[in-house]
């Protein structure tokens, strides 16, 4: 088999769904676009010539992806879902030099690191899921390439702070690109656009698939300046995003009011779950500025076999380093967050609702 070794040794990454009734483990939005988006996007997308390729760069999404971050449109590179995007960045920047990043976090930047042949160099998160910010900028001396941090963080969900990220900020310099990975930005009211702005070698990565629920349609983007935008872009394949995706982006950025109050919603259920696992005994709610939280208890395997015999699928988190006894859930409609917890409830304390 011609297969390269360092493919056939790397582990596929993985996803088995789960038969469930409440669906809280893959950080979706929990109501899908509206039937009268939907109505605006296909008329959009109508209106367009099929038989047409697309732009080769979607230059009319990245325009008004820059109007709603006053941002410049040579600096927006949009693809098809941001992991492409984090593939692209270590094409351009990973590929024979290194890639930094902390553990436990999001684990495509350590595949893709792996894949394509970067030096993968993984730093443990501090007590308490603190970012090391001394220690990440002691793994940068010596090397060059591309270092990834996600903020909010994922899976701990945690923000973090500038204070944090100072001695790694202090320590990027022309050999190295630093990609704040910003998925979860929305719920945390809090993004580093203003460090990316002053610094060229800072990238913000975004996604379509959490504030905007858009996690079916797939498309990501960058904000960087124009100079690394250009090099990104020689990354990606010509022509990759879709008429249909365009138009589907297109027409929920015409909607900042219907995209705040999903944003609304999710925060709020997000802290209306914490306060309740915080009264449950057993249960260690870690506070959380994204749509998800990740809690500690014990017996974590019976306790995720439990919730999924009673229809509620989260996800498992304790076999990640640094995380035993972990796991997570994704805020949900009010309906969704009210089973989950009545389920766990019921697996806690089996003897109390047997009564």
């Amino acid at each position: 088999m011609s297969i390269r070794a360092s493919v056939r040794a790397l582990s596929r990454y993985h996803f088995t769904p789960r038969a469930s009734t409440v669906k809280l483990d893959q950080n979706e939005s929990p109501s899908d676009l509206p039937e009268a988006l939907k109505a605006e996007a296909v008329t959009r997308l109508s209106a367009s010539s099929w038989q047409r390729y697309p732009e080769l760069h979607p230059q009319t999404l990245e325009r008004a992806i820059a109007r709603r971050h006053d941002w410049d449109p040579e600096g927006v590179v949009v693809a098809n879902g941001s992991n492409v995007l984090l593939q692209a960045l270590v094409i351009a920047a990973g590929i024979g030099q290194s890639v930094v990043t902390v553990t436990p976090t999001f684990p495509v930047y350590a595949m893709q690191a792996q894949l394509l042949g970067g030096d993968l160099v993984e730093v443990p998160l501090g007590p308490g899921f603190r970012l090391p910010g001394a220690e990440l900028a002691a793994a940068l001396r010596g090397r060059r390439g591309v270092a990834f941090v996600a903020n909010p963080a994922a899976p701990t969900g945690n923000l973090h702070s500038r204070e944090e990220l100072a001695p790694l900020l202090a320590a990027i310099d022309d050999d190295w690109l630093l990609v704040l990975d910003e998925a979860y930005a929305d719920f945390a009211r809090s993004d580093h656009l203003d460090l990316v702005a002053r610094q060229p070698q800072l990238v913000s990565v975004r996604t379509f698939s959490k504030a905007f629920g858009l996690a079916g349609v797939r498309v990501g983007y960058l904000l960087a300046h124009p100079e690394v935008a250009v090099e990104v872009r020689k990354a990606l394949l010509p022509f990759s995003l879709s008429s249909l995706q365009a138009a589907v982006a297109l027409t929920v950025l015409d909607h900042p009011a219907y995209v705040e109050g999903r944003v609304a919603l999710a925060v709020r259920e997000r802290d209306r779950l914490f306060q309740a696992l915080t009264e449950l005994p057993g249960v260690v709610p870690l506070p959380s500025a994204t749509n998800f939280l990740l809690f500690r208890v014990e017996r974590p395997d019976q306790v995720y076999a439990g919730l999924l015999e009673r229809g509620v699928a989260i996800r498992r988190q304790d076999h990640l380093p640094g995380l035993d006894g972990y796991l997570r859930v994704t805020a949900g409609a009010l309906d969704e967050n009210d089973a989950f917890l009545r389920a766990l409830r019921e697996v806690l304390e089996p003897e109390v609702v047997g009564g």
